[in-house]
Order: C-alpha cells, then structure tokens, then sequence
C-alpha cells in the first residue's frame, strides 16, 4: 500500500504544477515519460516554498516557512512525510542523491525574501541561485541519473538557463514585485526611474545567460532535451515581447504569452527535432 501512497503524493505535485503553471506542466509534458514525476515532484515542493513568501499575508510566514523546511529535512530523514508535497519530493531527493546543499540555498532565498526588499550586487547573485540555479540543478541531477561526470559538465550551463528564466521572471513580475511586495531585485535600480538605458543593460546581461544555457541544452540526455529546448523557446519569446515594450509599461502591466503562441513554439520544436537540428 506505500506505492498507493506514493503514487497520490506524486498527483498532488502534478496537480499543483499544472494549476501554478501552465507553461511549465507543458514543457515537463514534453520530457521523456521516465522524467515526468521527478520533475513534478521537484516543482510542487518549489511551489509551495513560495507561494508561503509571496501570498500567506494574513498569516506568519516566517513560522509557515520554518515549519515547512524542518519537515522537509524529516522528511529526507525519514523517507516518508504526511505532506504529500514533501513525501514526493523526498522521494526525488534521496533516489537521485540530491546534494541537500542545493535545498539549503533555495531555503536562505526563500527566507530572504520575508525580510530583504533590496540587494546588492552579492545579495543579487546568491538570491537567483538560490531560488532558481538550483533547481534547475536538481532536475538536473534526474536528466543524468547518476551520471557524476555528466553532471558536472552540465552544471555551469544549467545554471545559466536558470539565472536567465529567473532574470526574466524579474522583469515580467516587476508590477507586482515592486508595488504589492516591496522588492527590488536588480542592484541599484529605482523604479521611480527606470529608464530605456538601464533596462537594455539588465536585457544584455540576460542574452548572455541564454547563450551559454542553449549550449547546454545541446549536451542534455535526449531524454530531457526537448522538452527543456520547449521551455527555453517559452521564454525566448516572453523575453522578446518585454524588448519591445517601454520601461514604464512594465510597472503598468504582466507581459504574458498567449496559448496560440505556445502552440506554435511547440510545433516549431518538433520539427527542429524531426530534422535532428535540436
């Protein structure tokens, strides 16, 4: 009966990604079967992380989150949990050998973000670590099962991509980062006074982050290569829609890629991976 279990720990994971994130439940849709519950797994566990920083206003979150690390190191201790989000993703964690470490950075951003409003350029580099360069990271651990070497060689670029995505993320959300929660990721800039020239700076700071990603995701198992390609493409494309729109327009509203678009991203993955160009 512990499959049982295990198995409807793992729908709540799938469940809560699908719900959270539309683009991402896609792209893990486009992952080789073997890799879709890992990957669940691993983002139900971010989700909840966050979604306690981001909207449990009427509630103590510094206790909330506290409460939900020490139960997510039980968890790893015990190999089980009564938190289905935590059962799974302690199953990930402790069958693909997760370096924990990765999980006490993502823990120090998360906590970050219940009493920094501001960084420096240190504080800056360690948050996007933290709360995406892992996690990325720890997919990728699942996309070289146990392949060290692999690993290893991979890891600079993974990182990339996930510094990219989390830059981009900055950017999209800052309506509501800057005006709902008080915060201000990138180093040294005044949204009162966000002009063209400091927004192109924070652009070219990202382009070069996407190029070292999509090196990377050349090298990925084929396993995880398309589906990984996808999610890059998802964010090419809200990327270019955030080029093209004034600094002020983004206090103003979220940029968002429309479903139609997503289709056609897929559709045109596919066929660079029919004509083996991915």
């Amino acid at each position: 009966m512990m499959h049982l279990f295990d198995k409807v720990s793992s729908q709540c994971s799938q469940i809560t990604t699908e719900r959270y994130s539309t683009s991402f439940s896609s792209s893990i849709r486009l992952l080789h079967k073997d890799l879709h519950e890992p990957i669940y797994n691993i983002y139900g566990f971010v989700r909840f992380a966050d979604e306690i920083v981001d909207t449990f206003h009427e509630y103590d979150k510094i206790e909330l989150l506290q409460e939900f690390k020490k139960e997510t190191y039980n968890a790893f201790d015990r190999g089980i949990s009564l938190n289905p989000i935590l059962n799974s993703f302690q199953k990930v964690v402790n069958r693909y050998n997760i370096n924990k470490e990765l999980v006490g950075a993502f823990f120090a951003s998360m906590e970050s973000d219940l009493h920094k409003k501001t960084y420096d350029l240190d504080g800056y580099h360690k948050y996007i670590y933290g709360s995406a360069e892992v996690v990325g990271l720890m997919c990728l651990y699942v996309f070289c099962n146990g392949d060290k070497n692999q690993y290893e060689s991979l890891m600079p670029y993974a990182r990339a991509l996930g510094s990219a995505f989390q830059k981009i993320n900055f950017l999209r959300d800052v309506k509501a980062d800057s005006q709902s929660l008080n915060r201000v990721y990138f180093p040294n800039v005044d949204f009162n006074n966000f002009t063209s020239q400091v927004k192109n700076e924070i652009e070219r700071d990202i382009e070069s982050d996407f190029k070292k990603g999509f090196e990377g995701i050349l090298l990925l198992p084929k396993k995880a290569r398309f589906g990984v390609y996808v999610a890059y493409q998802y964010y090419v494309s809200l990327f270019d829609k955030i080029k093209k729109t004034e600094p002020n327009s983004l206090l103003e509203s979220r940029i968002r890629i429309p479903n139609y678009s997503k289709a056609i991203i897929v559709m045109n993955a596919r066929l660079r991976s029919q004509l083996n160009i991915l």
